[in-house]
């Protein structure tokens, strides 16, 4: 029984741009992160909207970068 090939789920040529897109939108989270921090005062702050948006931009970023990677050739 010979083995199958592993193959991405997700298609090569598509790398690009999601790595331009991920990328673009976790820098807008990350700027609406560091705009809500300097415009609103300390106890206006919401430790839920800071989390979930530091999250957001956290796992877009990530993933941004991977893909980044992956369509510039260096398969992690």
């Amino acid at each position: 029984m010979a083995a199958k090939a592993i193959s991405s789920p997700v298609p090569v040529d598509w790398y690009p741009t999601l790595a331009v897109v991920m990328v673009a939108v976790g820098l807008m989270f990350t700027a609406s992160f560091f705009i809500y921090e300097a415009t609103s005062s300390r106890r206006n702050r919401s430790l839920g909207k800071e989390m979930a948006t530091a999250t957001i931009a956290s796992v877009f970023l990530g993933f941004g970068s991977l893909f980044v990677l992956l369509a510039s050739g260096v398969y992690v």
